[in-house]
């Protein structure tokens, strides 16, 4: 499978033999869309099983803190400041230089990890107050929590180190098989959840289990790949390596500034730590599914073109007045209002339709579909700026500017925690809806923060102003997305047909609406001029 996972990509080859942005892009968008689809499967499988309850809450509570710092270590700062370095090494160095990086970076990020998990096991009460202080009141909820953590942690070791593996073969061009890899995640739960919770008294140790076992089989699964390449890693303990300490330099104030939409979801898990019983895996299904069109397409895109920019960056004389850097990322962010803006419309159309029909079973009520349907609505109004940053982030990191996307972190952060109590207690004390503020403030600092990113790679000359091409292109898209939502409000059924329609029907008809809504928008975008050439990547150089 990993074989036929690997692109043909070699990291000697350049830009005329290497794959087009596009279809690269697709690749990775294709495996990631196996993965959401199953990871959408499995939160159909854990709504059953688990609902809304407090010890779903606990759960879903003990699997975002390692999954939070994953982000942080292996899709954030570390991957944002590893790939560069990497490509420069391989660039100016060749293979034996790389072996040596990817050596001592193993043995100093695994050393770390090691340390990290160990005392975070060791203070797993302490670990659960801090992440979930409103559980304080609730002895046995606290309790649980911290349990699960102590379970779920080793993941954090297991999946930075996946991580690891996929930038070095992204950097490689291999996106495939690092692509494929959260597909194990979601079967590994969902096996657990049918399999081996019905035998614990307690359903959600199994969800941890599974946790655990998804972060060993993700990591195994790389190794074929790093073999191909002769790069499978011999970890020394290095921190006086140049390409090390380079790293460590960037990654740093990363940690921050790369992962601050991550870190205001987290705040949003404590915060909601403190509203009613419910308030976190309501959150949870709602940000599961504004991850879907967020994962499929804008990490797919930002994946590709991280290297791609890194490599034009190592080869270029003046980075700011290169063109294929500016091309590369116009060509990224008009594919990300291409696929963002009806996506956005989408979900505040159909939210409560998609949450009842993916989610109200078992466990999972109309009530807290009810609940579940605004925040979701919430979320979906940062959609594009969750997008935007995936692709905007890159123009910096490439260059290994780390300061820049802090500082807007920083500024970020703090408008979302300001905003947090200005939504939570009007809504909270007149609709009962004091969650949903916790997911408007994310989207209205997502903005914020996608705004200052924007404004800087203006400002240094990498994107262009705007042009009459492009605001006509933008019209289109949006008449497009007015004519693919009356298509989808002519054929959108009844709400109580919604509640009362067994499962198969409700999958039927969601489809249908699915099907309904692409081929309205993408009918009305050629009726309209705009063509699949247009989309036509710019030239690679992995």
């Amino acid at each position: 499978m990993a074989e036929q996972l690997d692109t043909d990509t070699s990291g000697d080859k350049r830009a005329g033999s290497a794959k087009g942005l596009l279809q690269s892009s697709a690749l990775v968008g294709s495996a990631t869309m196996a993965s959401r689809v199953l990871g959408l499967l499995r939160d159909v499988v854990l709504a059953n099983l688990v609902g809304a309850t407090s010890n779903a809450d606990a759960f879903f509570v003990a699997f975002k803190i390692p999954n939070f710092l994953r982000r942080l270590f292996a899709e954030g700062a570390f991957a944002q400041a590893f790939i560069p370095v990497l490509t420069e090494t391989r660039e100016q160095g060749g293979l034996e230089a790389v072996r040596a990086l990817v050596d001592r970076v193993t043995g100093v990020l695994g050393g770390v990890l090691i340390l990290l998990t160990t005392v975070t096991i060791l203070a797993a009460p302490l670990v659960a107050l801090v992440f979930a202080p409103g559980f304080a009141s609730d002895v046995s909820k606290l309790s649980l929590t911290a349990d699960l953590i102590r379970i779920t942690f080793p993941y954090l070791f297991l999946i930075s180190m996946t991580g690891f593996a996929g930038g070095i073969l992204n950097s490689y061009g291999r996106f495939g098989v690092p692509a494929f890899t959260p597909v194990l995640l979601n079967l590994s739960l969902i096996a657990a959840a049918l399999f081996l919770a019905p035998a614990l008294k307690e359903p959600v140790y199994a969800l941890a289990i599974g946790v655990m076992i998804a972060g060993l089989l993700q990591l195994l699964f790389q190794i074929p790949s790093l073999y191909r390449l002769d790069l499978v890693p011999r970890p020394r303990w290095d921190t006086q390596h140049p390409g090390v300490r380079r790293i460590l330099t960037l990654m740093i104030p990363a940690l921050f500034g790369v992962s601050v939409s991550q870190i205001n979801l987290l705040l949003d898990t404590v915060l909601a730590s403190l509203l009613p019983a419910g308030s976190v895996s309501w959150l949870y299904y709602s940000d599961r599914l504004t991850e879907l069109p967020l994962g499929i397409f804008a990490i797919a895109v930002a994946t590709v073109i991280l290297p791609n920019l890194s490599s034009q960056r190592a080869r270029a004389e003046a980075v700011g007045k290169d063109p294929a850097f500016t091309a590369t990322l116009h060509w990224a962010l008009s594919l990300i209002v291409l696929i963002a803006l009806p996506a956005t419309a989408a979900l505040l159309l159909l939210a409560k339709p998609i949450l009842t029909t993916l989610f109200q079973y078992g466990a999972f009520g109309p009530g807290d579909v009810d609940k579940a349907t605004w925040s979701l609505r919430a979320y979906a109004l940062g959609l594009t700026a969750f997008m935007l940053i995936k692709v905007l982030a890159p123009g910096y990191y490439a260059r290994q500017d780390m300061k820049t996307p802090v500082r807007i972190g920083i500024i970020a952060m703090v408008a979302n925690m300001v905003m947090n109590p200005m939504l939570i207690f009007p809504l909270m004390w007149i609709f009962d809806l004091g969650h949903v503020g916790l997911a408007l403030a994310t989207s209205l600092a997502a903005w914020l923060n996608a705004g200052l990113l924007y404004r800087g790679l203006r400002r240094e000359g990498l994107l262009l102003g705007a042009s009459r091409d492009r605001l006509f292109r933008t019209i289109r898209i949006v008449l497009a997305i007015v004519v693919m939502l009356g298509a989808l409000w002519l054929c959108l059924p009844a709400s109580d047909w919604w509640q009362n329609a067994v499962a198969l029907h409700r999958g039927l008809a969601m489809a249908v609406m699915v099907i309904v809504g692409g081929l309205a928008y993408v009918a009305t975008l050629l009726c309209l001029g705009i063509r699949p050439r247009d989309l036509k990547s710019p030239a690679v150089s992995l």
